[in-house]
C-alpha cells in the first residue's frame, strides 16, 4: 500500500540526513512547561497561510494548524493526521481515513469534510494544489473521517503534494474557514495543531504569542522534520519581533531570548564562538535567490527586458555581497538547485555580459522611466541583493526608484496589479528553500499560470504544459529529460533570474533542547532547560 517513488532520493535525502542539530534529543525526559523565546524571520501581519506564500506565517501556520502528511528530516512523506490511506494498482483511486481523537481548538471534532474543504482553497492558490486538482475527478468525504480522491489524469506525486512541506502548506482548517473565498483572508485563526494562537496577546511589530494546546494528541512516532509526534513541551512560545541585527544578537547572547532563527551570516560566524549558543544549518538544501520581474508592466512584459536580466546579474556579486562568507554559499545555473536530484545546466547562459545586458534593454523599447524596484529593507538577503540590483541596473542604463518598506509591506505591495508608478512594482528580490524550488511541480517561480501565477504572474502555457508532463511522467530519465526543457525554456521566457544559493545558519542557546531538522522552523519537541 504504501510503496512509492518521491522525487527526493540519493544523495539529496542522505545530505538532508547528514545534517542533524546537535543533540536534537536528549536522553531523559525533556522538562515541561515554561516559555520559549525567540526571534522570527520577519512581522508577522498577515496570518492566513493559505492567502499568502510569506515564510512567517508558514512558520506560524505550523504552530497553529496540522496536516494530512509530512516530510520527515529527509523530505520524506509520513502520514500525520491520516490514520492509514489506500491507493489503487493505477495510483488512480485513493482513500484516506483520519486517525482518532484530533479536535480543533474550538472543541470541534476534525472531519474528513475539513480536510476537503480545506485542500480545495489549497489548490486555488498553491501552484502544485492548482495541478492536483486540475487531476482530480472527485475529492469528497464519504464519512466522518474518511474521505476520497479519484483522479482523471494521473499525477505521479499525490502523496507529495499532501505533504508539500514549504509555502503553501496544504494546512488543514475547520470547513466553516476554509469555505472562505481563496482570494480573502480567513478571520479567524483555528486550527489543531500542538499550539493556539492567542489573539489577545498579538501585537504587530512586537510580538506573537502561542499557548500549548492541552488536547492536541500526538503520532506515537519519534519526531522527524514535520512528522511524527508532535510534543508541546512548553506551555507558551513567545515571538519576539527584532528587525535590527545587533539588537537581536544582544538579546540571544544575554538570554533574553532563546533562539534567533534568522542570523545574518556575518552575526553567525560571531556567535560561533560563544560557548552557550549553537549554530547551525537546519536546511542543508539551501537557499535560492530570486530577481523576480512584474510580467504586466513595461518594461519587463518584453522578454528582451528580462533577457537582459539575466545577462545582467553576477552571482559571484550578489553571494558576495549578501552573504560574504564562502563557507556557506555557491554559485548554480540551476533553477532547481545544486546538490539536488533535479539539477541541471541545460539552457543555462555563460558569463554575466553587462554590454549585451544594456543591449537587450534598448531593444525592449525601455524608455528610461524609472523601475520601482521593491526594497526589504528590515530583510538582509533581500535588501542587500535589492541594493547589488539597483547598482546592477544603472550600469546597464536603467533608471531605478528603490523604495524601502519593511517586508511585512512588501509582501503586502507584491501582491497588487496595479501599474508601477500607482502602487504596483517592476522588480521584487525573493529568496526560497530548497523544497519549494527542487522541482518543475514545486517551483513557484516557473508556474506559468498567469493571473493565477506567483506575484510577477508569469504567463506560459508552453511552461504548464511541461511542468503538467513531468508530474504525469513515473521514469526518473523521462523526469530529468523534461526538467532540462523546462529549464530550457526558462533561460529563454526568464520568468525570474536566480542570483545565488546559499544556506541560513540559525543560533540557540545550548539550554533548548529537542530542535529538529527542517526546512521550515518548527517550534514543538522543544524544551528549554535549566
Amino acid at each position: 500500500m504504501n510503496s512509492r517513488r518521491s522525487f527526493l532520493t540519493g544523495s539529496a535525502a542522505a545530505l538532508i540526513a547528514s545534517s542533524v542539530a546537535p543533540a536534537p534529543l536528549t536522553a531523559q525526559t525533556p522538562k515541561k512547561g515554561g516559555t520559549l523565546r525567540f526571534v522570527p524571520i520577519g512581522d508577522l501581519k498577515i496570518l492566513d497561510p493559505i492567502w499568502t506564500t510569506a515564510y512567517i506565517t508558514r512558520d506560524h501556520g505550523y504552530m497553529v494548524y496540522d496536516t494530512l502528511f509530512a516530510n520527515d528530516a529527509t523530505l520524506q512523506p509520513r502520514p500525520q493526521m491520516v490514520d492509514k490511506y489506500t491507493m489503487s494498482r493505477d495510483r488512480m483511486k485513493w482513500s484516506f481515513t483520519l486517525r482518532s481523537g484530533l479536535q480543533f481548538h474550538d472543541g470541534a471534532p476534525v472531519t474528513a469534510e475539513d480536510c476537503v474543504a480545506s485542500l480545495l482553497r489549497w489548490g486555488k492558490r498553491d501552484a502544485l494544489g492548482r495541478m492536483l486538482l486540475a487531476a482530480a475527478g472527485k475529492l469528497q468525504a464519504t464519512d466522518k473521517k474518511t474521505f476520497v480522491l479519484e483522479l482523471k489524469s494521473p499525477f505521479g506525486i499525490v502523496l507529495e503534494a499532501l505533504a508539500k512541506p514549504s509555502s503553501n502548506v496544504p494546512f488543514i482548517m475547520p470547513a466553516r474557514l476554509a469555505t472562505t473565498d481563496a482570494n480573502e483572508q480567513i478571520k479567524e485563526v483555528i486550527g489543531s495543531g500542538p499550539y493556539r494562537f492567542v489573539k489577545a496577546e498579538w501585537q504587530p511589530g512586537d510580538q506573537v504569542v502561542y499557548e500549548r494546546f492541552a488536547d492536541y494528541a500526538p503520532r506515537s512516532e519519534a519526531p522527524s522534520g514535520a512528522a511524527g509526534g508532535k510534543r508541546a513541551n512548553v506551555d507558551r512560545v513567545i515571538a519576539r519581533y527584532i528587525p535590527d541585527a545587533a539588537t537581536a544578537s544582544a538579546a540571544l547572547e544575554k538570554g533574553e531570548v532563546d533562539w534567533w532563527d534568522n542570523p545574518p551570516v556575518d552575526f553567525s560566524t560571531r556567535l560561533e564562538k560563544n560557548p552557550s549558543i549553537t549554530v547551525f544549518v537546519k536546511n542543508p538544501g539551501g537557499i535560492q535567490g530570486w530577481v523576480r520581474p512584474n510580467h504586466l508592466f513595461p518594461p519587463f512584459n518584453n522578454k528582451k527586458a528580462r533577457q537582459a536580466l539575466l545577462h545582467m546579474v553576477d552571482q559571484d556579486l550578489y553571494l558576495q555581497a549578501v552573504v560574504g562568507n564562502p563557507k556557506y554559499y555557491r554559485t548554480c545555473p540551476s533553477y532547481f538547485m545544486c546538490g539536488l536530484p533535479t539539477e541541471t545546466a541545460a539552457g543555462a547562459p555563460g558569463k554575466p555580459n553587462l554590454e549585451r545586458a544594456r543591449q537587450l534593454m534598448k531593444e525592449s523599447g525601455y524608455d528610461g522611466k524609472p523601475i520601482v524596484l521593491l526594497d526589504a529593507a528590515d530583510n538582509p538577503s533581500l535588501h542587500g541583493s535589492a541594493l547589488v540590483t539597483r547598482e546592477l541596473l544603472s550600469k546597464i542604463g536603467v533608471n531605478v526608484d528603490l523604495q524601502a518598506q519593511d517586508w511585512a509591506s512588501v509582501i503586502a505591495r507584491r501582491g497588487k496589479k496595479d501599474p508601477p508608478q500607482a502602487g504596483g512594482w517592476n522588480l521584487m528580490m525573493a529568496t526560497w528553500i530548497s523544497p519549494d524550488v527542487m522541482t518543475p511541480a514545486v517551483n513557484a517561480g516557473l508556474s506559468g499560470g498567469c493571473d493565477k501565477a506567483w506575484f510577477g504572474w508569469y504567463c506560459s502555457e508552453q511552461m504548464e504544459s511541461l511542468r503538467r508532463e513531468w508530474i504525469r511522467a513515473t521514469e526518473p530519465a523521462k523526469r530529468r529529460q523534461i526538467a532540462d526543457q523546462v529549464q530550457t525554456l526558462a533561460y529563454d521566457e526568464v520568468p525570474y533570474v536566480p542570483w545565488g544559493q546559499y544556506t541560513q545558519p540559525t543560533a540557540y542557546r545550548k539550554n533548548v533542547k529537542g530542535v529538529l531538522t527542517f526546512p521550515a522552523s518548527l517550534y514543538w519537541n522543544v524544551s528549554v532547560e535549566g
